[in-house]
């Protein structure tokens, strides 16, 4: 079963951490193959979390000016367009494209918006963007971003709040201002968790945040008590297999809890997180899956309705990726 051009329904995408190879030597010349696989992809195996994110710090210096954060956009919609993306919410944090002293955040956030505008217009894959804050911050920095989000969802396509970084290292507490502020705009809140924090900072973003959307959440599966939770309150996990075994979240791909997730009834969605960094296409977590796990068209679809359902498209949006995604898959099937 090819399963390239079936739709696809993608929730977690770090578009800094998408770049590839061609695109970084756009922006620098400079860079040469071997220095791309050496620095900017991450070995199928990193030692942590904590790890992995190191590497994910060559495209944030890369990423300090206009022409380039446009370039990283035009690139990743080049990449979705071949993988069958129906729809995709990208997710970047806009301080972070600051620190070379070029552009503001406000900039930053401008240059990215009116680009996914472009190329969602030039490919007709819709597309939201997400703001992320950092672990790492201050509450100060977060509320920032998330002033930010809520200013330009008024103009563009931000749709949502989310916090990424390393679980174990900093807890939310800084960040819950943020995202109240998120949630009062108007906007979709979702936390990456579940991850290097194991099932208590599941908890802890469920809690804190209000959000019912968990980046990751895979460790969820190490908790009976919480996978019962997640199934009767209706969050939906953005799982992301590769990445979960390349940051030793989870052992392999055959032991990926994904399955037993799913069987507990837990709403499930599959993404990359970082095509990129990790080096795969979203093509290549099905064919994984399907391989590996035993996935079937249904279960594709199964998923994919799932994400779209959780999704922070506006309805119109959503009816329309719907429906799309149910003719192609019951068409593949018959």
């Amino acid at each position: 079963m090819d399963l390239t051009n079936l739709p696809k329904v993608e929730l977690h995408s770090h578009l800094d951490c998408c770049l590839s190879y061609d695109a970084a030597r756009r922006i620098d010349p400079r860079i040469t193959r071997e220095h791309y696989a050496r620095t900017f992809v991450a070995p199928p195996k990193c030692a942590s979390l904590a790890d992995y994110l190191t590497y994910t710090l060559h495209y944030r210096a890369l990423l300090q000016s206009g022409r380039a954060l446009r370039i990283a956009v035009q690139d990743v919609f080049e990449q979705m367009s071949r993988d069958g993306i129906a729809y995709a919410e990208l997710r970047f944090a806009p301080l972070v494209h600051t620190e070379g002293g070029e552009l503001s955040a406000d900039q930053v956030v401008a240059h990215v918006a009116e680009e996914t505008a472009a190329q969602s217009a030039a490919t007709g894959i819709d597309a939201g963007l997400i703001l992320c804050t950092l672990r790492d911050y201050d509450a100060g920095r977060s509320l920032e971003t998330a002033r930010l989000a809520v200013r330009h969802a008024r103009s563009g396509p931000v749709v949502a709040l989310d916090i990424a970084g390393d679980e174990i290292a900093h807890p939310l507490d800084p960040h819950v201002p943020a995202f109240a502020h998120a949630r009062d705009g108007g906007l979709g809140v979702t936390v990456h968790a579940g991850e290097s924090g194991g099932p208590g900072s599941v908890r802890e973003a469920l809690d804190k945040t209000g959000t019912r959307r968990i980046g990751h959440g895979v460790r969820s599966a190490e908790d009976p008590e919480l996978l019962a939770r997640l199934r009767e309150e209706g969050v939906h996990l953005e799982v992301c297999p590769s990445c979960n075994v390349q940051t030793s979240t989870a052992p392999s791909l055959a032991e990926h809890p994904v399955g037993r997730l799913r069987e507990a009834g837990v709403r499930v969605g599959i993404s990359t997180d970082t095509r990129a960094v990790t080096g795969v296409r979203l093509t290549e977590e099905y064919e994984r899956l399907r391989d590996v796990h035993g996935w079937t068209l249904a279960d594709f679809a199964e998923v994919n309705r799932a994400a779209l359902a959780a999704s922070f498209a506006p309805e119109p949006v959503r009816a329309r990726v719907a429906t799309f995604v149910d003719e192609a898959y019951a068409g593949a099937a018959s």
